[in-house]
């Protein structure tokens, strides 16, 4: 599975309607709204890169109201109890 974080730019007057396009495509899990550089990012997990070039070239970037876009492919996936597991001393409590 790959998964990829999209920074996307947006016309600001189409933010909520552009989210709902994207989110309602195959392969994007989840749309946020953010505050930074960018009006939105998407997670995006999809089997392979030329899903993913569809979603993102072929689908995501083609939607009216979307400026710009920036992909960054996750290479490993930390969550907060593979966080715990590392810094663990091995100490009890």
């Amino acid at each position: 599975m790959i998964t990829a974080i999209v920074s996307i730019d947006v016309d600001p007057h189409r933010i909520p309607e552009v989210a709902q396009a994207i989110v309602d495509i195959d392969g994007v899990d989840h749309v946020y709204s953010v505050t930074g550089d960018v009006d939105l990012i998407a997670v995006v997990r999809v089997r392979n890169h030329e899903d993913l070039a569809d979603v993102i070239a072929g689908q995501l970037s083609k939607i009216e109201g979307v400026l710009e876009t920036t992909t960054n492919i996750a290479f490993k996936t930390y969550s907060s109890r593979d966080l715990d597991a590392a810094f663990d001393l091995g100490l009890d409590s």
